[in-house]
């Protein structure tokens, strides 16, 4: 069963692409129509990607995998921001830090950095240090929290990435492209859908859209976190029955033990 319908992304405005002259001929496929100068996006293929692109997210997250979410443009910004944090997925709605994936390691830096500032301030360092040169660190440690606050607890490269307006993001593309980090996109009219894995097809202009994107995406994972901590208790309850087991077992040798040796 779909995940959504023809008639609830409509309502969300998902259809409405961009002006005809800003076309990109990759999007022919998904293009119904052509209205009043503007492309009318094909929500059959819409739902249809969705659910492939939903599938494979819900998957990654059953196997304790990452995504990491990426949307800098105002109105997708703190929709993205929003739900991301739902499911306790790593985010960038700020600027994309050049080299965030190709460059991981220089970036995990960064991080520690903001993490060394926090312990100054907890130990009492900061306090040991000028007015002038706590200002400075701190100003520091503003910058770092705003542009990789919300990926401080990514200690490893994330396994998928699901970018909200694919031209605006190019960088972040061709990153995860570079490094052959599966990729799912809104893509607009205006966008070429051959650079991404799982696109679908969609206005990533309209709040509406994206948090109707955002929402139907983020329930998948949802799911599979939910099978993924009961795939872990169902293992934890088998290796504790087998635990006890044994114990019983050796119970019952020992007092079979004592029988035998008092007879």
């Amino acid at each position: 069963m779909a995940r959504t319908n023809f008639k609830e992304l409509l309502e969300a405005g998902v259809h409405f692409g961009h002006l005809k002259k800003k076309w990109n001929p990759g999007m022919t496929p998904y293009v119904f129509m052509e209205r009043n100068g503007i492309h009318i996006i094909d929500l059959n293929k819409t739902v249809s990607m969705l659910d492939e692109a939903a599938a494979a997210m819900k998957q990654i997250a059953k196997s304790g995998r990452s995504i990491l979410f990426v949307a800098t443009k105002k109105q997708a910004k703190s929709i993205v921001s929003e739900f991301a944090q739902t499911i306790n997925m790593p985010y960038i709605t700020e600027r994309w830090p050049g080299g965030l994936l190709t460059n991981f390691a220089t970036i995990r830096k960064s991080i520690k950095k903001m993490d060394t500032i926090d312990k100054m301030g907890e130990d009492g360092t900061l306090a040991t240090l000028s007015k002038r040169e706590r200002l400075q660190i701190s100003r520091t440690r503003e910058k770092l929290e705003r542009n990789l606050g919300s990926i401080s607890k990514m200690n490893r490269m994330p396994s998928a990435i699901f970018i909200v307006d694919i031209t605006k993001e190019h960088i972040a593309v061709a990153e995860a492209a570079k490094l052959g980090i599966p990729t799912f996109a809104m893509v607009d009219t205006n966008s070429d859908p051959n650079q991404i894995a799982f696109p679908i097809p969609s206005n990533d202009d309209s709040s509406k859209s994206i948090r109707k994107i955002m929402e139907v995406i983020t329930d998948a994972v949802k799911e599979g976190l939910a099978e993924k901590e009961q795939a872990n208790a169902e293992k934890a309850k088998v290796k504790a029955d087998k635990k006890a087991a044994e114990e019983k077992a050796k119970e019952t040798t020992k007092e079979t033990t004592k029988e035998t040796t008092e007879k």
